[in-house]
């Protein structure tokens, strides 16, 4: 081992004999020259005594300076082992102090160890309380496991949904606690799992971390029962006011007509222009009938959107084929690098097409053009449609199911668009263009 002493004699010893032998040269020459001078013995026995006593008194002062500081550095480092932080070394308060001491020196460096090693456990122990506190106070159940799946930590939320105390939870093995099915499978997921403090469904999410050396799993349990309930809950009242609003826009002036329809055949005498009369009543029926037929079609097509069958799709036939569906108006293609991405290519036409039906409807209007482009953004595919129209008054209603501006619109090929985009693991976002009139039409999916 480095450092390690050659011999079984100590350090001092070995200092103080080396302080000896150094010494002893000059010593044995004044003794020789002193006895063999004409001294008188009282003279020779006083200054042998004294060149002896310096002798000895100058080694062992060399060894106690030189094991002193050793000594107290050796205590200084005991004491940062036992994370006593607060001792120091006395004449090391500053660099421009030390100069060129080496000695100095070390003691400097101890004494900035020991204020570094003080600063970063007063931030681990703050940041073990603030850990400790936040678990406590999170709904949400936190249970770590050793690489035997054996319980070593349990918050206060985990000990709730166990119905046990956590000295009587810690040790046990993930089966005996009914969390071994958590710890296997995909992460995260939604599962409904039934436990003794409560059942509903749960996010189960896991991840892997080393605690001295050794692989630990992080299980954490958080029960979305209530927000998915309370989101449903909005969901099927939106849907409701939408779905009433359209059926009593159609029914209201198909009852109305068809009272006054009645009405008017059992008169005794029937106008002479009931026969138009009938004939308009039964076209408003009709009419409104069809369009209470188109609404319940649109919703199903909305509602019933297959998940996307991935295959390679080529970015610039595609967009071709799509530019080429719309004959009302030429689109003007700025065509980007030849890329191809991973989607279902029936789906992404027909966002394809959706978008560009909106944009040419918009640039009718005020005689505009319209032009598609792609470019790549690292691992990202960036398409974008512009049109001249009039732009968006508003964007907060956009992505609203059966919300339209335009007459006759269902008010789903934006919603359908989205979701076509969000189903392939992207985002579609329409916003006014800042280069000039019109709108922008952003679609980003992943390569």
């Amino acid at each position: 081992m480095i450092g390690a002493p050659r011999s079984r004699v100590r350090f001092d010893q070995r200092i103080l004999l080396l302080a000896l032998t150094a010494g002893l040269p000059a010593a044995l020459v004044a003794l020789i020259l002193l006895w063999t001078g004409q001294q008188p013995p009282k003279v020779q026995w006083t200054l042998t005594v004294f060149i002896v006593g310096v002798w000895a008194g100058c080694s062992f002062s060399v060894r106690h300076r030189v094991v002193l500081p050793l000594q107290t550095l050796s205590n200084l480092l005991a004491a940062l082992r036992e994370s006593d932080f607060s001792i120091r070394a006395r004449g090391a308060s500053g660099r421009e102090a030390v100069g060129d001491d080496p000695l100095a020196a070390v003691m400097l460096e101890v004494n900035v160890l020991a204020t570094t090693l003080h600063d970063q456990r007063l931030g681990a122990l703050e940041a073990s309380a603030l850990l400790r506190t936040v678990m406590v106070e999170i709904d949400v159940a936190v249970f770590t496991f050793d690489g035997g799946q054996r319980l070593r930590l349990v918050n206060r939320a985990g000990e709730r949904l166990l119905g046990q105390p956590a000295d009587q939870l810690l040790d046990r093995t993930s089966d005996e606690l009914g969390l071994c099915d958590c710890l296997e499978g995909t992460t995260p997921r939604i599962e409904d799992v039934a436990f003794p403090g409560g059942s509903g469904r749960w996010e189960v999410r896991r991840t892997t971390f080393r605690q001295e050396g050794r692989p630990h799993q992080l299980l954490v349990l958080a029960d979305v029962s209530r927000p998915l309930r309370d989101e449903e809950r909005q969901a099927w009242q939106r849907l409701i006011r939408v779905i009433g609003h359209e059926i009593n826009n159609s029914l209201a002036p198909i009852k109305s007509i068809a009272g006054s329809l009645e009405s008017m055949l059992v008169r005794d005498a029937l106008p002479d222009d009931w026969s138009d009369d009938m004939r308009r009543g039964l076209a408003v029926i009709a009419a409104r009938s069809d369009s209470l037929s188109r609404f319940t079609t649109a919703y199903a097509r909305l509602a019933k959107l297959p998940a996307p069958r991935l295959d390679t799709v080529a970015v610039a036939a595609l967009v071709r084929r799509a530019a080429g569906v719309e004959t009302r108006l030429g689109v003007r293609i700025d065509a980007g690098p030849d890329l191809t991405v991973r989607a279902d290519p029936d789906q992404l036409e027909q966002l394809l097409i959706n978008l560009l039906q909106n944009a040419v409807d918009a640039a009718l209007e005020t005689g505009g053009g319209v032009a598609v482009g792609w470019t790549r953004d690292g691992r990202a595919f960036d398409l974008w449609i512009d049109d001249e129209g009039a732009g968006l008054p508003s964007v907060s209603n956009l992505f609203v199911p059966f919300f339209t501006t335009k007459p006759g619109g269902s008010g789903i090929g934006l919603v359908l668009s989205r979701q076509i985009a969000e189903a392939h693991g992207g985002a579609l976002t329409l916003e006014n263009r800042t280069d000039g009139p019109g709108c922008r039409a952003h679609l980003r999916l992943p390569l």
